[in-house]
């Protein structure tokens, strides 16, 4: 396995609200109960964490918070993609000026770039600022696929250290392991096929379903890194109806559902995230039951 401390658990945090504003407390509350859960890593300010709807001030302001209440217990994963080149690099700056260990670069959203144009993009950041950088890959939302030849392109660079990958393909982690080399990080942004992620050589998921039960995910995610098959199989099987209902409406909405229902904070999202559908609770607080939280 790499030798990399960006390994095991990494929650994709909420980032939660109160009265229309980043609750903070709330926040620290909730990294906390994570690295206390067990967690391998945090990951402020991606996808979960609602960053289009973010001020760029609200969005530096989480990564400090975060990197300071980690206080360097854990590694911190800092989102900072955006569609804009010049925009990422001042993200990955900052990122690196707070003291976060990595940054999570999306690829460029909506406007579809080339390939080449994808690796012009990253090699830019990597030229302008020194601090690992991982590539996330959601074609489903971003309307763009990073392909594995770019990928193995990338690896060549000395801050492009490793992928999240959301497209649950898992037959692209064996073929991009090959490709990329022994030193390149593999995690997973796809709860539900983490475990065959693993198994296809990965070293991790950026997880989702952590937000609501940290201490299940990361004994479920050792047991995979172990080798510890029937454990994982059996966690698998406990955990997977949660991962599924965390996405029967838009997320994060069903999370911070979910979190609310333990009262860990509100369940305000900003549009245009609607509130989770009433419609849906029935069947994530079944999950929820099913995981032994409620």
């Amino acid at each position: 396995m790499v030798h990399s401390p960006f390994k095991g658990v990494l929650p994709a945090l909420v980032t939660p609200f109160r009265d229309g504003a980043v609750d903070e407390k709330a926040f620290v509350a909730l990294v906390e109960r994570q690295i206390a859960g067990g967690v391998h890593g945090l990951v402020p300010v991606g996808t979960t964490g609602e960053t289009a709807t973010l001020s760029h001030d609200e969005h530096r302001r989480v990564v400090e918070l975060c990197v300071n209440t980690a206080r360097g217990r854990l590694p911190v994963i800092a989102g900072a993609g955006s569609n804009s080149t010049a925009e990422a690099i001042e993200l990955v700056a900052h990122a690196k000026a707070v003291g976060a260990d990595a940054a999570l670069v999306v690829t460029p959203y909506y406007v579809r770039p080339s390939q080449e144009g994808l690796y012009a993009h990253f090699r830019a950041i990597n030229d302008a600022v020194q601090l690992p950088v991982f590539v996330y890959n959601v074609p489903g939302r971003t309307g763009t696929d990073i392909s594995n030849e770019t990928l193995a392109r990338l690896a060549q660079l000395p801050n492009i250290i490793g992928i999240k990958d959301a497209t649950g393909d898992l037959a692209r982690a064996s073929l991009q392991r090959l490709m990329c080399g022994p030193d390149w990080v593999m995690l997973t942004g796809d709860d539900p096929t983490a475990l065959g992620y693993i198994a296809h050589g990965g070293h991790g998921v950026i997880s989702v379903t952590s937000n609501v039960a940290p201490d299940a995910c990361a004994t479920f995610i050792n047991a995979c890194l172990g080798g510890q098959w029937e454990t994982a199989l059996y966690w698998q099987d406990r955990l997977v109806r949660l991962h599924k209902a965390l996405f029967l409406d838009a997320s994060p909405s069903p999370t911070k559902f979910a979190m609310a229902h333990l009262g860990l904070c509100e369940p305000d999202t900003r549009l245009p995230i609607a509130p989770c559908d009433d419609a849906v609770k029935p069947a994530i607080l079944e999950a929820m039951h099913e995981a032994g939280l409620v």
